[in-house]
């Protein structure tokens, strides 16, 4: 429980910061709960000063995505520190050492675990606060990670969209996104709840293709596939989530976008009981904002102006509904097409996380 508590006291006078669920990141780090483990082997850190634990850190190997990607990345993750250089500098030393004791070449992260999972450090964006699923971290912190000899690997940017900004979207969007059924013979409708199994199915087949090729991507296997479902099934919003299908049913794109569940998760600290739960049942109602957590469209499909399409829909049920604005990505860096989407969307980027990575040699 240190390892999970350490963050309540180091962010505990920042308005900005979410408490996570206590027992969902018990879970989550959990190696007999946690599928993620049946591929992959874990160790956490607690850097300590007398009697109190100052700095926090995960040292993992990911074999399925060391065979995915085929590379011998060793992972770090869950960083927590202290503005102290030498925790941190002790921090990052124990997850190189681990690694390196494993043969990885580098280490990378922070990831917790994987890009599956929460993953960057905030480095732009301090100001907001953070949304489902996603982290909010002391500025300090990418001092530390860089006085510590870590480089950028990668950056991952938020867009944000507002419903406002419709006469923003480049007239090419509704074109596109009105030849989808006619030219193309796809269908866009929304995912149904009372077959969630089958349609968080449907979704991962396009999360595992189109995001195939994708720096550090790792597909999802059966069992992560459950536990999701699983997961995912309280926070959906059916009026949020769709799917593409052809007209003999097959499976072209998928959107699952979530109400920003920050908003009910900031007043819980942490704790479902006694009254968590009623905050989180009535929360529901309040919230104002969404998060796209992913938007696809598999390789075959990418053509046919599906993307597009998913585009409008979002900002038709923004109309609709009482969630006018929300945020998009995560997004690689390197990814031209969805970024470029995004401005043709009239989007801006308001935060930035940012993977670094450290070669691992002898003596270092």
């Amino acid at each position: 429980m240190r390892f999970i508590k350490l963050p309540f006291r180091l962010y505990r006078d920042q308005p900005n910061w979410v408490p996570p669920l206590t027992y969902e990141r018990k879970r989550h780090l959990d190696r007999k709960k946690n599928p993620f483990f049946e591929h992959a082997e874990a160790e956490y850190f607690l850097a300590w000063r007398n009697d109190e634990v100052v700095g926090r850190i995960s040292a993992h190997v990911d074999h399925r995505l060391n065979e995915h990607q085929q590379n011998d990345w060793g992972l770090f993750g869950f960083f927590e520190s202290e503005n102290d250089q030498e925790v941190a500098d002790a921090l990052f030393k124990a997850a190189a050492d681990w690694n390196r004791e494993r043969g990885r070449d580098r280490v990378v992260g922070p990831f917790d675990f994987s890009t599956n999972h929460e993953c960057g450090l905030l480095v732009e964006g301090y100001e907001l606060k953070p949304q489902v699923l996603e982290f909010w971290h002391h500025p300090y912190y990418q001092q530390l990670f860089e006085n510590a000899g870590m480089a950028k690997a990668m950056d991952l940017y938020k867009w944000f969209l507002d419903v406002s900004d419709r006469e923003k979207i480049l007239p090419v969007i509704f074109e596109l996104a009105e030849k989808v059924e006619p030219e193309h013979g796809i269908v866009v409708r929304r995912m149904r709840k009372k077959d969630f199994e089958s349609e968080v199915r449907r979704f991962m087949e396009v999360y595992n293709a189109a995001w195939e090729n994708n720096w550090a991507f790792v597909p999802l296997t059966d069992s992560e596939l459950r536990d999701y479902a699983k997961q995912l099934k309280p926070l959906l919003d059916e009026r949020w989530a769709w799917i593409a299908e052809t007209k003999d049913g097959a499976t072209a794109g998928a959107a699952l976008t979530l109400l920003d569940w920050n908003e009910v998760l900031i007043n819980m600290n942490g704790r479902l009981f006694p009254t968590g739960w009623l905050k989180f049942l009535t929360g529901r109602k309040k919230i104002r904002h969404v998060r796209v957590l992913a938007l696809g469209v598999k390789p075959e499909y990418q053509h046919t102006g599906v993307a597009a399409k998913f585009y409008i829909e979002h900002f038709d049920q923004a109309e609709r509904g009482i969630a006018k604005s929300g945020e998009m990505g995560w997004i690689l860096e390197v990814n031209t097409a969805m970024n470029r989407g995004m401005e043709a969307m009239g989007g801006r980027i308001v935060k930035r996380y940012r993977l670094y990575e450290k070669l691992l040699r002898d003596g270092e």
